[in-house]
């Protein structure tokens, strides 16, 4: 846990310094997903109550964030990628991050249960607790399975949009639940792969830490073999059709070609052109999910089967 006496920075933080504990680019992507899965549910919802939903669904996300950040401020100091955040850099104290994450937590699955239903907003406290405690805390430090498992958090989102509307599960969310869950491993890898030092130097196990880059390597190409056909799937249900089958394909396909070339290539050859696949891999990745929830909204919006 991190040192909180470690962190007594001054008392200058700005507006900006308290919406990065909220990690917005991570919070981007919940919102999308979160309202994609809203969106094409079945069961039609006022525009106004969407609205407050996802609001309250990216409140709990950015309390996740900060308190994320408030227990990882010791090895956020360490590691090149993450010492600008605000509370290892000194500009919010780990007290403000805990109480911010608490007070938010609290107030987006309370809205959320008022604004749209209750197992939705349970839904929303599961996925706050298991981002903070089951992977930050527990997970994160303790096994190279971490962004595996703990992966489960960022795939919640879309689910929870879906009960906002329904009021429950079914096949359609699971496989967007599915769809996150099994990009989230490669996706992170390919990251470790370039910026591993970093992991090293904090002491966070992750796979490229603990079992090298070679067998790292393995496991980005089986997960995408795994990916792939949970992403097509989801193209034959009731929220799939043809333009989004078309595009899944396309992403999975690359994706697949993109994972292969990075088995295939041994560390001098990473180092010798800078880790340039990896890179261009990863970059890949952001966009896979975001073109994936696109479609469905673009094939909800033209009609499906």
């Amino acid at each position: 846990m991190a040192n909180i006496n470690a962190y007594e920075g001054p008392a200058d933080a700005g507006f900006g310094d308290y919406v990065a504990l909220l990690k917005p680019r991570v919070m981007s992507l919940v919102v999308f997903t979160a309202f994609v899965g809203l969106w094409i549910a079945p069961q039609p919802v006022n525009p106004f109550v969407a609205f407050c939903a996802v609001l309250f669904i990216a409140l709990g996300g950015g309390a996740s964030g900060a308190l994320n950040m408030w227990y990882d401020a010791d090895i956020d100091a360490v590691m090149r990628r993450t010492a600008g955040r605000p509370v290892p850099a000194g500009r919010v104290t780990p007290q403000e991050a805990l109480g911010l994450g608490i007070a938010l937590s609290g107030l987006s699955v309370m809205m959320l249960g008022l604004a749209a239903n209750w197992f939705a907003a349970g839904f929303l406290a599961f996925t706050i607790f298991f981002y903070a405690v089951i992977y930050t805390i527990w997970l994160k430090r303790s096994t190279p399975q971490n962004i595996v498992i703990g992966g489960a958090a960022g795939a919640f989102p879309p689910m929870i949009g879906w009960a906002c509307a329904t009021g429950g599960i079914s096949i359609e969310s699971l496989l967007m639940f599915a769809l996150i869950f099994f990009w989230t491993p490669p996706h992170f890898w390919a990251l470790a792969l370039f910026m591993n030092d970093d992991y090293s130097k904090a002491g966070v196990p992750m796979l490229t830490v603990t079992h090298g880059r070679k067998v790292t390597r393995r496991h980005i190409f089986a997960y995408t073999l795994v990916l792939a056909p949970f992403a097509i799937w989801l193209g034959f249900t009731s929220v799939g059709g043809p333009l989004y089958l078309a595009v899944s394909v396309v992403l999975n396909a690359l994706f697949i070609l993109g994972g292969w070339r990075i088995l295939c290539r041994d560390e001098e050859q990473a180092q010798a052109d800078g880790y340039r696949v990896e890179k261009r891999y990863f970059r890949l990745s952001l966009y896979y999910t975001f073109l994936h929830f696109l479609a469905l909204l673009l094939q909800h919006w033209v009609g499906g089967w």
